[in-house]
């Protein structure tokens, strides 16, 4: 069987999703993957996606662009009709809203029927960096697209599945993180002061914002604040008490810091269903997030870490969780969650008998 993934945000959650997949992919010898992928992302180099993805898999770079651009969505739209042409996949599964559209073009344009399946990753229409007009146009290119040109939606979390089916044919596989290999990185932190060490993971950039994560750190000075990343909006970092890591060229140190944290928070503004915060749940680490889409997926208040709409419910969650038996409680909570419901071992496998039995469902 021939896999073609095309990917235009091929960075953060999603970069992680497919090089844990490829592994997962790249041992069965009957199935041949390529990867379709986008490289706009400064924190992902040529050099990391070639270490990172097993040899066997083949990589393409093809030039997508996030944002609408009527000439280069075309231009990308045919250079994809090109390769699918060239590869002739048995399979074609799209990652994100750009990449959903234009891969479901190109397969249209080619003529041949194709299994497509459309994971969105956090749909384009939850954006809260663009106005409300735009994100109706978003919404209705994605009901457009589906009733056009079909294929079926994969969604990653159980609110995305919700959001899935009322637009089309739908499925749900968690995205879920390799346990085993986390764990083998994954150092017991034991918390004996009232001084926590609160940390996220990502691009300083609108979704996973910054602003409210650096107005936590100020109310909480007694605190430290780690941000392991960096991005476009790096300026917004003020508090004295917040340390910004920049990038990392491995994982290994992004989870050597990721070990230093007493608690993840998690401040996006939207999100699919992260994947840093699985990795942060595998490492023991409560999760404070905001109370959007993927975050409340994950997240159950009291028992593997607690949810807040509002700045001001933070003061007596964070000031609970200096006591180091609700610490360790909590953070033992959240590694169950994981192993029970975000296991790769149990999710891929359940995309792969998708893959594979796939037939009555075109």
């Amino acid at each position: 069987m021939k896999i073609v993934h095309v990917v235009e945000s091929f960075g953060g959650g999603v970069y992680t999703y497919l090089r844990d997949l490829s592994h997962f992919l790249s041992d069965k010898p009957a199935i041949d993957v390529t990867i379709i992928y986008s490289n706009r992302r400064l924190e992902i180099t040529e050099e990391q996606i070639v270490h990172d993805f097993p040899k066997n898999i083949r990589l393409i770079c093809v030039t997508m662009q996030r944002e609408l651009n009527l000439i280069q969505d075309l231009k990308a739209t045919f250079k994809l009709r090109r390769l699918f042409k060239q590869l002739n996949p048995d399979v074609i599964h799209l990652h994100s809203s750009k990449a959903g559209v234009l891969g479901r073009g190109a397969a249209f344009l080619r003529g041949k029927r194709n299994k497509i399946f459309y994971t969105p990753h956090g749909y384009s229409f939850l954006r809260q960096d663009i106005t409300k007009t735009r994100r109706k146009l978003y919404f209705v290119i994605e009901q457009f697209t589906q009733a056009l040109l079909g294929g079926t939606t994969i969604a990653c979390g159980d609110t995305e599945y919700e959001l899935a089916k009322k637009i089309g044919t739908s499925k749900l596989v968690r995205n879920g993180v390799n346990i085993d290999k986390l764990q083998a990185s994954y150092i017991p932190k034991n918390s004996t002061t009232t001084s926590l060490t609160i940390g996220t993971i990502g691009r300083i950039m609108p979704q996973k914002n910054p602003t409210l994560f650096n107005a936590i750190a100020l109310l909480f000075p007694q605190h430290q604040f780690i941000w392991i990343g960096d991005g476009i909006d790096r300026e917004i970092l003020k508090a004295p008490n917040i340390t910004i890591t920049g990038w990392f060229n491995n994982n290994t140190s992004v989870l050597q810091h990721l070990n230093l944290l007493d608690v993840y928070l998690q401040t996006s503004l939207w999100e699919g269903l992260p994947i840093a915060v699985l990795e942060a749940m595998t490492f023991h680490k409560p999760i404070i997030a905001t109370n959007i889409i993927g975050n409340k997926d994950i997240v159950t208040n009291g028992y593997n870490g607690f949810l807040f709409s509002t700045i001001q419910e933070l003061e007596p969650l964070i000031n609970q969780l200096t006591d180091p038996t609700l610490l360790t409680e909590l953070g033992d909570n959240a590694y169950d969650t994981c192993l029970n419901t975000y296991n790769i071992k149990d999710n891929f496998k359940q995309l792969l008998d998708i893959y594979l039995g796939s037939k009555d469902i075109l």
